[in-house]
């Protein structure tokens, strides 16, 4: 297909921004309080498909700028400023006419400002913080040279929004997009006006952000002359492993403080965005026991040695730790670590070892397995245990599956510190009997039916 005309391009990014925030404007004015951010997902997610190959559906003035920052650095894109602006006028055009027929429809407008009790700080983090996850996520699953042949980015860049809005939806109200911010706030400025302004700022401060850390992380992107063992380097796989913990983290407490009636599917979207955008720099393991379970089974090789897992071990918990005092910061209050009401610590650490074995069998098997490893879906394969395991034991143990969250909550919780540090050190130690035990039976399992398979074709 031949390259489209401006006024196609131009099309496209009104139509997806268009459908994006009438999207948003019906699900929020209908009261679908529930669902409504898996269908404002889902509208960007098909949006991006439709659309991806016409303009690269940006649909959204911080993801331009990002294009645009990249390529002025040198970086993959084509993205030049004067494009930058006729996207970003288009999208947010489109964004108002959405905000208007919305209002036309039902009647009634949206306010746009942080939620009673916050402040522009907590509502400009949250703003900051997705945006940065959104866009870094286009970078990595779409932009990349080492996109090519990779078809899960619509479903990766789509699910940041129920990462996102789920928890921080409930301090800010989730736009992520200078576009969504300020087609909301003109449409409803009869209510008030100007929160958009504060909102766009931190979204491009964090899209911003979430180009500089593409850099860090695929430098070969912006120097095509390094050789693949040069750009992958302690400092990449580190920086990506940090990001990705950070990232899941800090959607767990959001969640939690929110008290989202959806938290174990909007923690899974925030696993599954991130190990799709970094899966292939340092394997995107974000948590101590899958580091364990990887280098136990051996299915990494030689080259990933107990080094290599200490180090990572190391940086996920630090990752862990920061996301916590950052959501305590929005908060100004945190929640320990600890077995649900009426269990007990026994039960907590069944239900811990149970399904942390579950993630860690699925990782080995998905996504580094050569017998089984899959192309595309190996992300929503391991996001999906986190669907499975929180809502089945959420109630019982909180649902952790990771030394790092168990870390991130117990550190944060400065009211029963040592308790929560006590139960930290228990869940880790369950955590990680899963992961062995997971280890273990790939090694049975797989490894075994790779041997029989090998001495048949001998």
């Amino acid at each position: 297909m031949g390259e489209a005309s401006t006024a196609a391009v131009l099309a496209a990014e009104a139509t997806g921004t268009f459908v994006l925030i009438f999207t948003i404007g019906c699900n929020v004015l209908s009261h679908v309080a529930v669902w409504a951010p898996v269908s404002i997902a889902c509208s960007l997610m098909v949006m991006i498909y439709a659309f991806g190959g016409i303009s690269g559906a940006n649909f959204n003035p911080a993801v331009s700028f990002a294009l645009g920052l990249s390529t002025s650095m040198g970086g993959p894109g084509d993205m030049k400023w004067s494009k930058v602006g006729m996207y970003a006028g288009v999208q947010i055009a489109a964004g108002i006419l959405a905000g208007l027929c919305y209002s036309a429809l039902f009647g009634a407008a949206i306010p746009l400002a942080p939620a009673k009790g916050f402040g522009f700080l907590a509502a400009g983090m949250c703003e900051f913080f997705y945006t940065f996850m959104l866009v870094f996520v286009v970078l990595n699953t779409a932009v990349t040279k080492d996109a090519a042949g990779k078809h899960f980015y619509g479903l990766a860049i789509g699910f940041v929004i129920i990462a996102g809005a789920y928890g921080a939806g409930a301090i800010s109200g989730g736009c992520f997009n200078p576009a969504v911010a300020i087609g909301i706030d003109l449409s409803s400025a009869m209510l008030g006006f100007g929160w958009c302004l504060v909102y766009t700022v931190f979204e491009l401060l964090g899209a911003a952000t979430a180009v500089m850390l593409f850099k860090v992380v695929r430098p070969k992107d912006f120097n095509p002359e390094l050789t693949d063992e040069e750009a992958k380097t302690m400092v990449t796989t580190s920086v990506s492993e940090f990001l990705g913990t950070f990232m899941l983290v800090l959607t767990v407490g959001l969640n939690v403080l929110a008290k989202s009636p959806a938290a174990a599917y909007s923690i899974a979207a925030s696993l599954m965005c991130m190990i799709y955008a970094l899966g292939d720099v340092s394997g995107a393991k974000f948590n101590p026991a899958v580091s364990l379970a990887v280098a136990a089974s051996g299915v990494a090789g030689p080259a990933y040695t107990p080094k290599d897992m200490i180090i990572e071990w190391v940086v996920q918990i630090a990752g862990g730790i920061t996301a916590a005092f950052t959501y305590m910061l929005m908060y100004f209050h945190s929640f320990p670590l600890g077995p649900g009401a009426g269990y007990t610590l026994l039960n907590a650490g069944i239900a811990e070892i149970v399904f942390t074995f579950v993630l860690c069998l699925v990782v080995l098997t998905v996504a580094c397995h050569p017998k089984t490893a899959t192309k595309d879906m190996y992300g929503l394969a391991i996001g999906s245990c986190v669907t499975v395991g929180g809502f089945a034991i959420g109630a019982v143990s909180g649902g952790s599956l990771n030394p790092a969250v168990s870390w991130g909550i117990a550190m944060a919780a400065p009211i029963a510190l040592g308790k929560s540090c006590m139960y930290a050190a228990a869940y880790t130690g369950f955590e990680f009997a899963g992961a062995a035990f997971a280890a273990g039976l790939v090694k049975f399992t797989h490894d075994a039916a790779s041997s029989k398979e090998e001495a048949a074709s001998a």
